[in-house]
């Protein structure tokens, strides 16, 4: 390659990948054997592409326990056909039970998303986050401070996304056939690990409005 330091890089990823090959080996419990088979997780995580905030640590789940989708901002847009598909892969086939879309504080795109630079082709899907800073401009702009605009932006988000998720036809129509899937609103906060519930969960179409919910 010629560079040293990314040789370097590189070679610790291979390193890194044996000793987890030498932990699997070791492993009596059956569980890799078990994954080696399949998978049958009971979450739907909808994340941000952030490097902090990878699911499994934040949940304290092991592998195979956890679906995972990530994006810059945690973000649900219909048109997505990538989310989309992860969606319905998980609703309908791996039968998940809880899909929980977590945001975190201290987001970098949706910082981005509350100035006036551009920064390329993440521009228009920053968009989709500054449509839900025009619905709730009045009470962010009344916040002092960059920090605490861009943590109450990153909460509306997640619940907006949330809502998005349930007006999609994957979780109506599964809601038409199951009474045990819930989405649910939740945010990271980095610096103590914690993953906040902000109490916005849907287990049916009821309380979306008639115009967004499917006979």
């Amino acid at each position: 390659m010629g560079n040293k330091e990314l040789e370097l890089g590189f070679q610790k990823i291979l390193d890194g990948n044996n000793n987890w090959v030498e932990f699997v080996k070791n492993d009596r419990s059956g569980r890799f054997e078990q994954l080696a088979k399949g998978q049958n997780p009971e979450i739907l995580w909808i994340g941000c592409a952030d490097s902090r905030v990878p699911a499994n640590e934040i949940t304290g789940t092991k592998p195979g326990e956890v679906f995972v989708h990530r994006n810059i901002a945690n973000m649900c847009v219909h048109s997505d056909m990538n989310m989309l598909s992860v969606l319905d892969y998980a609703v309908n086939v791996l039968k998940v039970k809880h899909v929980i879309v977590a945001g975190h504080y201290g987001c970098g795109g949706v910082a981005a998303s509350l100035s006036r630079n551009q920064y390329g082709i993440i521009d228009n899907w920053l968009c989709h986050i500054k449509d839900v800073y025009r619905l709730h401009a009045k009470e962010i702009d009344a916040l002092e401070g960059q920090e605490a605009k861009t943590n109450r932006l990153v909460e509306l988000n997640v619940k907006e996304q949330v809502f998005n998720l349930c007006t999609t036809s994957i979780v109506q129509n599964a809601w038409k056939d199951r009474d045990d899937l819930a989405i649910h609103g939740m945010v990271i906060d980095i610096a103590t690990g914690q993953l906040i519930n902000l109490d916005y969960t849907f287990t049916a179409n009821d309380e979306l409005g008639d115009v967004f919910a499917y006979k």
